[in-house]
């Protein structure tokens, strides 16, 4: 039995499976898919792709206590394993115990997201439960993300673990990401967009121009002017439709305000009328 029936028909459906992994490989890339919505809520999904950009991360943040007698380090991932845990998304490691113990704080199969303008704050629920405190239930961390234009991603603050409630206990993080910022609008209108083209299409013309003449044609002077010869007579023409236009006919002053002529008038010689006199 042929897989094919011809060449080309075998190497159309190579790259086509070919084609089909490169696409696999750009969603799955994303990560966000993984977190999974308590309340399934679209709303909620689409505050989680304004994270996209953080997936696949390691964030960590260290905290001791006063006496030094405590030291944690956590580890922080969006939508991803945390410290290579699975289904961790924040993790506890004590660094003073000899077996560095791991504590899932939350998971992100237990996820909600809530955002603002330029905020997200992300809740991974089901973590480990406590021994003694919060009547033993789960641990929950909830990460609040701000927007800061002047980093990717910054530093993971751990902010307070609020473990002295009889229920609703969680551990609080910060952290500061040009990720959840809301994007600039530009301050540019219509025209001056077609301006700065207009320019920088000017500029290309006469750059452009100005090589071809003197590197390939060998031009000298103003003739390296790019289409110097159209634009000399496209002056001329130009000039010639303003004469025609502003002089088409010539204009007589009006007669009353006609000038006099400028020679001197010869003065006629008097009449004499004495001889009209009687003697």
């Amino acid at each position: 039995m042929k897989v094919f029936s011809s060449p080309s028909g075998g190497l159309f459906l190579v790259w086509t499976l070919m084609i089909h992994l490169v696409l696999c490989g750009v969603y799955a890339s994303d990560g966000i898919e993984n977190c999974k919505v308590l309340s399934n809520s679209v709303s909620e999904q689409k505050v989680l792709t304004r994270l996209a950009p953080l997936t696949h991360k390691n964030i960590t943040a260290e905290s001791k206590s006063k006496n030094g007698d405590e030291s944690y380090k956590y580890v922080f991932q969006v939508c991803g394993d945390a410290g290579n845990v699975p289904g961790a998304g924040v993790i506890q490691m004590d660094m003073k115990a000899k077996e560095k113990k791991v504590t899932v704080i939350g998971t992100y199969y237990a996820t909600k997201a809530f955002g603002g303008s330029d905020w997200v704050m992300l809740i991974y629920k089901n973590g480990d439960k406590y021994d003694s405190h919060c009547s033993s239930e789960k641990r929950t961390a909830i990460i609040m993300i701000s927007c800061n234009r002047k980093t990717d991603m910054g530093e993971l603050e751990v902010v307070l673990e609020e473990r002295e409630r009889t229920n609703d206990c969680f551990y609080l993080f910060e952290l500061d990401s040009s990720a959840v910022c809301p994007a600039l609008e530009s301050k540019m209108g219509t025209g001056s967009i077609l301006l700065i083209i207009g320019v920088c299409l000017l500029a290309v013309y006469l750059i452009g121009g100005f090589l071809y003449q003197r590197l390939i044609v060998g031009a000298k002077g103003m003739e390296q002017f790019p289409n110097y010869a159209f634009w000399v007579e496209f002056g001329n023409l130009t000039a010639d439709g303003c004469d025609f236009v502003c002089r088409s006919r010539n204009r007589e002053d009006s007669p009353a305000y006609r000038r006099g002529p400028t020679e001197p008038v010869e003065e006629e010689p008097e009449e004499r009328d004495d001889h009209l006199l009687p003697m």
